[in-house]
């Protein structure tokens, strides 16, 4: 998989290289990520590991996942536009969960975060820790045609999906 990662990524991960430094190579880039990624490890402790900066590491990682999200997203999260491909849908979950007329699964997901400096409450949630709210919507074969990522800890999911891009598209007809 990591062979496969680097060799979609690191065109996307390459930078030239300057007068002043040589440029990171693409498998150190995406070695500290997956490891960030996989662990949670902070930066701080794995600075020793790859003797990489922790403030490099802040930006490389954040660049990283950008270029994964660009590069798979049109093949990992595809949504259904026509009539056909909804249909097709509720058919299979029809089939599969004994659901009729479902055309995915919605569910979020809080994910626990540090406070973000001068927040107040807005990112604590129900069951008192402060998080980022993940939003989801899958077929019936748990593959992801919709994502929001980003909302505030206090908010429901209900909340959250009135103030997205999908219900804007369901209203208006787009979808």
């Amino acid at each position: 998989m990591f062979d496969e990662l680097l060799a979609r990524l690191g065109p996307r991960c390459t930078k030239q290289d300057t007068m002043y430094r040589k440029a990171m190579e693409p498998v150190l880039k995406i070695a500290i990520t997956m490891r960030h990624l996989a662990t949670g490890d902070k930066y701080a402790s794995m600075k020793f590991d790859f003797r990489v900066p922790h403030n490099t590491m802040s930006v490389l990682v954040r660049e990283v996942c950008q270029d994964i999200v660009d590069e798979y997203k049109e093949e990992v999260i595809s949504c259904p536009i026509s009539p056909e491909e909804g249909r097709a849908v509720a058919k299979l979950f029809a089939r599969r969960w004994n659901v009729p007329h479902a055309c995915g699964a919605l569910d979020g997901k809080h994910v626990a975060c540090r406070k973000p400096a001068n927040s107040g409450s807005l990112y604590q949630n129900y069951k008192g820790f402060f998080s980022i709210v993940l939003m989801g919507l899958v077929d019936a074969d748990y593959k992801f045609f919709w994502i929001d990522v980003g909302g505030h800890g206090h908010m429901l999911d209900a909340q959250i999906f009135n103030d997205s891009e999908l219900n804007e598209c369901l209203v208006d007809g787009t979808i």
